[in-house]
């Protein structure tokens, strides 16, 4: 098949905000639209015109079952364009980019909204399956004397919530969690606390850089329903040191282990869209894209070091082109955890690494100052399911302010999987 371009023509995201205690103010829907809306209105594009909407979300409730609907029936497609939602955990929002893209390239669509949204606050506290077969008994009972023979069997413990999200970052074949598969890691490549801490440091430092150049004007500020608005992220610690990170205990293995909140990315709600298009679509609208989607790749690997996905969806491309990992101008790779990126950096440098997955040398050491130059998900956030589509759209914007031509974006996926694309400005 010969590769056709697909465009972004343009792209908003939320503020993402950080997840302090109950539910935000947002639903993963709420977020998606005014995303959405934001993007689309600065366009010629009517949302009736649309080809398709595809939203990647992680953790939709159950009243946004299939969320891309309706997503689409939100931002005013109308009726007959359809919308559909995809689930690739930590990548849905990219997820939605590479759907978006395999549909322009074979002519099944010339304009796609493709978004990315996750509200994390909105997980849902589940009964134990202990509270659930009690609950059957007590709906099954006839009789006065069966419901009184059920509440003396009962016990308050069964009222002990299952939170949702704990369980949605646990992973179901090994049995870990995501941030034990990052202790994992840290092991492997004898990473340090105090590389970690400073890590997360730099992510924060370049963060508040970033909105002092006005670097995030991809942001569109969201209102709630009570009228209060909502314009940056809010999770950026501006007084953040490694002294005061080196203060915090381990999370994931206790009491040794080196995995901190503060180390770690921010649970958050957010989301982000892109707008692709197709070289007829762009040229029928006279449309002014900011860049186009020139590769990408999914991998997959051990779920128990699957921090390590980005290596593993990023070396292939950069075969395909002929790249060394310095040949490109930028690089996005998402921070779940500190160690992981610097497991990422590890891994592109390491011989034996390269040559045991790859068969190839060692990919070469990555230059820090090309990587998430204005912060990362340390301190602005991980919306499982729109981080995807952010680290995309803000690697074109960080190229373009800096009059810089290609990029990786690349993320890991929960599960033991990677992804990754390759852009480019114009």
């Amino acid at each position: 098949m010969t590769f056709k371009p697909v465009y972004v023509v343009d792209g908003a995201r939320t503020p993402f905000l950080k997840v302090r205690g109950g539910p935000g103010p947002f639903s993963a829907g709420d977020l998606a639209v005014q995303a959405g809306r934001a993007l689309l209105l600065r366009q010629p594009v009517p949302a009736t015109s649309l080809s398709e909407v595809i939203v990647g979300c992680a953790a939709p409730t159950p009243d946004e079952t299939n969320i891309g609907r309706v997503v689409g029936l939100r931002v005013g497609t109308g009726h007959r364009v359809p919308a559909w939602t995809v689930m690739r955990n930590c990548a849905s929002g990219m997820q939605a980019l590479d759907s978006a893209c395999a549909n322009i390239q074979t002519g099944r669509s010339d304009l796609v909204l493709a978004c990315g949204t996750d509200a994390l606050s909105r997980a849902p506290l589940l009964f134990s399956d202990a509270m659930v077969r009690w609950l059957a008994k007590w709906n099954g009972a006839k009789s006065t004397g069966q419901k009184l023979g059920l509440l003396r069997q009962f016990r308050p413990g069964y009222l002990a919530p299952v939170i949702g999200l704990l369980k949605g970052l646990t992973d179901p074949v090994i049995g870990i969690s995501m941030g034990q598969t990052a202790e994992n890691l840290a092991w492997e490549f004898g990473i340090t606390r105090r590389e970690m801490d400073q890590f997360s440091v730099r992510s924060h430092e370049r963060a508040i850089c970033g909105i002092n150049r006005q670097a995030f004007d991809e942001i569109s500020a969201i209102i709630d329903a009570k009228g209060n608005a909502y314009t940056e992220d809010d999770g950026i610690r501006r007084d953040s040191t490694a002294d005061k990170l080196g203060k915090l205990k381990p999370v994931f293995d206790k009491p040794s282990g080196n995995i901190t909140a503060g180390n770690s990315s921010q649970v958050t709600d957010g989301a982000a869209a892109l707008l692709l298009a197709s070289e007829d679509a762009v040229s029928k609208w006279n449309l002014q894209p900011i860049g186009r989607i020139v590769d990408a790749q999914w991998a997959a690997l051990d779920p128990a070091q699957m921090g390590l996905g980005p290596v593993h969806a990023s070396a292939p491309i950069l075969q395909r082109h002929g790249l060394a990992v310095n040949d490109l101008d930028l690089w996005e790779i998402n921070e779940a955890f500190a160690a992981q990126v610097l497991g990422c950096l590890r891994a592109f440098e390491s011989e034996k690494y390269c040559q045991t997955h790859f068969g190839m040398p060692a990919l070469g050491t990555l230059d820090q100052d090309k990587l998430n130059v204005d912060g990362g998900a340390i301190a602005l956030g991980h919306p499982v399911g729109a981080s995807g589509a952010r680290i995309v759209l803000h690697l074109l914007q960080a190229l373009r302010a800096r009059n810089l031509k290609r990029g990786m974006a690349a993320i890991c996926i929960g599960g033991g999987q990677g992804g990754a694309m390759l852009v480019e400005t114009l």
